[in-house]
């Protein structure tokens, strides 16, 4: 059977235009699905791009602020600068996906929705094109949950909250995972009274407890956060909103000029008609894939977001990769996530690696080592003032990483050694070897390395006998 393409990619988001790029440099003959009228997915116009441009106008914001106390008037304009501000960081970036860099690899980019209408054939727009090979790419929305009364009030996601030309002077954020604190805080230092309301026990339920306490004592400073809050109904208010929440068994209200939805996502897959091409998905509609990103019908794979896998843009590349050398090679290669870390930029940021501590000790048991150091001990973040954090490191007694976290200025770039040297495979006290710049802000991660010599060497019947040595025959 011939086909019009041997690669079609449904989706243009980070791990879509992985695969397109990868299997077109390939020599294959591709055709790119993107429904928006742009390249580039949730990632650039959504999420990691807009909101870090948010994060970083609102740090200066606050840093101005603590110089001098800035009047409303002032909050506003600089708000308005902000977001005006967030705009140029995307296109920027969007230039940089063009499409015209996609044709010029020969790809053949369709701005239309896809179906399938059999498990090679897709129906794009008002043409049908054939495959070969499919790789789905469709990504994830923001997740609105069944909560009563939410149709009746203009609530804003992440998909839209970067469209505000006003500073609202309240925001109300349902649900306090990643999304809703990276925003939150950043919403709190441009002037705007902050409240998140998370239904869980704690904020952040997916970090390791330490750095997730840490980090609601932090962020709390600037935004108040309801833990075991249960938002039960919102109903329009005088100006804005009013939300209905139960805490602690106590029914109480609060009202906000605007309410962020931050609960979750859900998977693009619905308008895929994936029942015509008999592809599985879960109850959740995301879809199912082996460890090879194959679905259940071998030439159909699926990256990204859809896919169920970790919600992050370098985990859909890191997909991209696997998925297209696969399809176009004919390969098995696996995906493995233990080595794949994820930063939380708020300020301070949270690096995460492998297993929670919690988790790790029900894996490993007393064969467990944590190795902790706080901030305040490192010269370069007393010199700063950046005092508050730490990083604490989860290796087997043979020094093998199986989990990193820390919270503190920068962390996400400093805690990266980490990372690197888990992926070459080597042990964690190899980094006592590796000779930092003092007083680079990476030393405190060799002042934690140092530790695991000091509880494996100092406290050993071999540092007992080399003390007896130096004593009595030196």
């Amino acid at each position: 059977m011939s086909f019009d393409y041997q690669i079609a990619v449904i989706g243009g988001g980070s791990g879509g235009l992985t695969v397109a790029a990868g299997a077109a440099s390939f020599g294959a003959k591709v055709a790119l699905i993107e429904r928006k009228s742009e390249l580039g997915g949730d990632c650039l116009h959504y999420g990691c791009m807009p909101s870090k441009a948010l994060i970083q106008g609102a740090k200066e914001v606050y840093q101005a602020n603590e110089i001098s106390a800035l009047s409303n008037q002032e909050y506003d304009q600089l708000f308005e600068s902000t977001m005006k501000r967030v705009q140029t960081a995307v296109q920027d970036v969007q230039n940089h996906d063009s499409k015209e860099r996609f044709i010029n690899l020969g790809i053949d980019i369709y701005e239309a929705e896809a179906a399938f209408e059999d498990e090679h054939t897709l129906k794009v727009g008002d043409q049908t094109i054939t495959a070969k090979r499919i790789i789905i790419s469709t990504g994830s929305s923001p997740l609105v949950p069944p909560i009563e009364g939410m149709d009746s009030i203009d609530y804003i996601t992440n998909e839209s909250i970067f469209s505000l030309k006003k500073r609202p002077q309240s925001l109300a954020v349902i649900g306090g995972g990643i999304i809703g604190l990276e925003l939150s805080q950043a919403m709190a230092r441009l002037g705007v009274e902050v409240t998140v309301l998370e239904g869980a026990e704690r904020i952040l339920s997916k970090e390791d407890e330490e750095i997730a306490s840490t980090a609601s004592h932090l962020i709390s400073s600037s935004v108040h956060l309801m833990t075991n809050a249960v938002v039960d109904k919102v109903e329009p208010g005088e100006n804005g909103a009013a939300i209905h929440y139960t805490k602690d068994g106590q029914s109480s209200q609060i009202a906000a000029e605007q309410v962020l939805v931050a609960t979750g996502r859900t998977p693009n897959t619905g308008g895929l008609n994936l029942e015509a091409a008999g592809i599985d998905t879960d109850k959740k509609g995301f879809i199912a894939v082996d460890k090879s990103l194959r679905t259940n019908k071998r030439h159909v794979y699926a990256v990204g977001d859809c896919n169920g896998s970790m919600p992050f843009t370098h985990v859909a590349g890191m997909e991209g990769k696997i998925a297209v050398s696969n399809a176009v090679f004919g390969l098995s290669r696996k995906v493995s996530y233990t080595k794949v870390p994820w930063v939380v930029y708020t300020d301070p940021e949270i690096y995460h690696l492998g297993m929670t501590e919690q988790d790790a000790k029900s894996v490993y048991g007393d064969s467990l080592m944590t190795f902790k150091t706080k901030l305040e001990h490192n010269d370069r973040f007393m010199a700063e003032q950046n005092k508050e954090g730490l990083v604490k490191v989860l290796t087997t007694s043979s020094g093998k990483i199986v989990g990193a976290h820390a919270i503190g200025d920068g962390a996400g770039e400093w805690m990266q050694e980490v990372g690197t040297v888990q992926a070459l495979n080597k042990k964690f006290q190899s980094i006592s070897n590796i000779v930092h710049p003092y007083p680079a802000k990476n030393n405190v991660v060799t002042q934690t390395a140092d530790l695991y010599w000091r509880e494996k060497l100092f406290n050993s019947p071999i540092n007992k006998a080399l003390s007896w040595y130096v004593q009595n025959l030196r």
